[in-house]
């Protein structure tokens, strides 16, 4: 087994360079830190992790604060939260995942003890009552999300606003002028939650621009409920004739009621979804989407935490820009009859 002093020679430093390479209790040039991760790599060196907790201090645990609503997508948190894990773990770090809503009480509890030495946020509300707590932490803190006001704070997220400019701009290339808009059940609205907070607000901005009218309606999700709105939306806006669907459990139901009333799809009416790609690819009409890199975000948050910790980093907003792919449930609009 490669010993720290190997890794030492190896790399043309000493002892306790690698050391502080390793515990970022010191600042370390960034050539010298390279050298030194370069040899680590390449000897396959993995420390104690009981030794590296008492010579730094730390436990080398990361909190990852995951409510886990009903009215949430679980699987997208939890391929976020797997990719934290993993990620974390080839940087030597553990996981330790807080599934309940104990909200400010969460960070106050990682925040007074030694359980972790840094946290990760998500389901983050524009007002969101932890972020107090969060900039008067000394422990570092990332959050998968984008609050109202971020200053003093490291977030990581899908650009949202854009991601629903796109859908609009999409829908409005292809000739739709009337757009309905299927959303998250109404508590997360409700709660002011960020990501649908913030596609809204790209949808309508975009569509006022382009002279496109939007409706906009929460849904629970599964048949029934669907069923319901969609009778609302065409109640309200007999024209609609595109929709966007930020929810993943309404997006089969739509197709099949669209269908069922003898709707065509795309020949009469266009669908758009912000949904994981497994969702719009294995939906029963492929789907033209907006993926959520849910991927992405988790490793990204944790890189910003490792160089959190290991003093290289000051706070910053980082939005993945949004991607559209055109499948199956996306065309010209049909003519006014």
């Amino acid at each position: 087994m490669t010993t720290l002093a190997e890794v030492a020679r190896h790399a043309g430093v000493s002892a306790s360079t690698v050391s502080y390479v390793l515990s970022g209790k010191r600042s370390i040039s960034t050539a010298t830190r390279e050298r030194v991760e370069r040899s680590i790599q390449e000897l396959g060196y993995h420390p104690n992790a009981g030794a590296r907790a008492l010579a730094s201090s730390r436990s080398n645990i990361i909190a990852l604060m995951v409510p886990l609503r009903t009215d949430m997508y679980v699987p997208v948190m939890m391929e976020i939260a797997i990719a934290v894990a993993t990620t974390a773990r080839a940087h030597g770090y553990d996981v330790l995942l807080l599934t309940g809503e104990e909200g400010p009480e969460a960070v106050r509890r990682i925040a007074g003890s030694s359980l972790a030495d840094a946290m990760i946020l998500m389901d983050v509300q524009l007002q969101d009552e932890r972020l107090p707590l969060l900039r008067d932490s000394e422990r570092p803190g990332v959050l998968i999300g984008l609050p109202a006001d971020p200053v003093g704070l490291t977030c990581v997220d899908l650009d949202f606003v854009a991601t629903g400019a796109l859908c609009v701009e999409h829908l409005a290339d292809l000739g739709h002028r009337e757009l309905a808009v299927i959303g998250e059940a109404a508590a997360v609205y409700e709660r002011h939650t960020g990501f649908a907070e913030r596609t809204v607000e790209g949808i309508r901005s975009r569509a006022r621009e382009l002279g496109v009218r939007v409706l906009h309606r929460p849904c629970e999700g599964g048949f029934a409920a669907m069923a319901g709105t969609l009778a609302r939306i065409f109640d309200e806006r007999p024209g609609t004739t595109g929709f966007i669907v930020q929810n993943e459990v309404a997006v089969e139901p739509l197709l099949n009621l669209l269908r069922q009333q003898g709707r065509a799809i795309p020949e009469d009416v266009s669908v758009v979804a912000v949904c994981p790609e497994q969702v719009a690819v294995q939906a029963s009409v492929s789907v033209t989407s907006v993926a959520i890199p849910a991927q992405e975000m988790g490793r990204r948050a944790v890189e910003q935490i490792v160089t959190k910790l290991q003093g290289r980093a000051g706070d910053q907003v980082e939005l993945l820009k949004p991607e559209l792919t055109v499948r199956a449930s996306s065309g010209p609009a049909a003519a006014a009859g």
